[in-house]
């Protein structure tokens, strides 16, 4: 295993463990931001305690998955404050179907309708779906065109998948698309 993947899987442990901040933001997250053309990749917030999904969930209902807790509601409001505060554009918000995805869309972005986009579905059970997703959610990435900027909350391992880097519970990585790839231009986190 290569350093750069040790450090990653290393910082994806950390990432589950780590406590919401204060809102805080590299400058280069908020340049980009205001000059638009980019995406938001949002972790969903903080869940209850646990790993995965718990055996026989299922998508249509809410009730059988991992679900946000009292604290990740508060991080996805908060989320979402931040980034209207700083008059961050928002033109529109896709979601995986996972319920806790839905409800940080929801929170962090109550004036919009959110989408549900299979692209950004948790290939955590069935990584032989992953390439199709990553492919799909780089080519909607790729034709996004400033002012615009678009929210996609997602999934950790959907988020390494596109970008190789790890994000923590309620945490963005703005990004740019083109030519098959992501360039990660800033991090956003509470």
């Amino acid at each position: 295993m290569t350093p750069n993947a040790t450090r990653r899987r290393l910082l994806a442990a950390v990432g589950t463990l780590v406590m919401p901040l204060p809102v805080c933001a590299e400058p280069s997250a908020w340049s980009a931001l205001r000059t638009g053309g980019v995406t938001i990749l949002l972790r969903h917030a903080a869940t209850e305690a646990g790993l995965g999904d718990p055996p026989g969930y299922r998508l249509d209902d809410c009730g059988t998955q991992r679900n946000l807790s009292a604290e990740g509601r508060t991080q996805a409001v908060r989320l979402g404050q931040a980034l209207r505060e700083r008059a961050v554009r928002v033109d529109s918000v896709l979601s995986s179907h996972w319920c806790r995805c839905l409800e940080t869309a929801r929170l962090s972005f109550p004036q919009h309708e959110v989408t549900p986009f299979d692209a950004l579905n948790s290939f955590f059970d069935d990584r032989a779906a992953e390439p199709g997703r990553t492919r799909a959610a780089l080519a909607r990435i790729a034709a996004i065109r400033a002012p615009d900027n678009a929210v996609f909350v997602t999934h950790h391992v959907n988020i390494l998948a596109l970008t190789g880097e790890a994000a923590g519970v309620g945490e963005i990585l703005v990004v740019r698309g083109g030519g098959g790839r992501l360039q990660v231009l800033g991090r956003l986190r509470l």
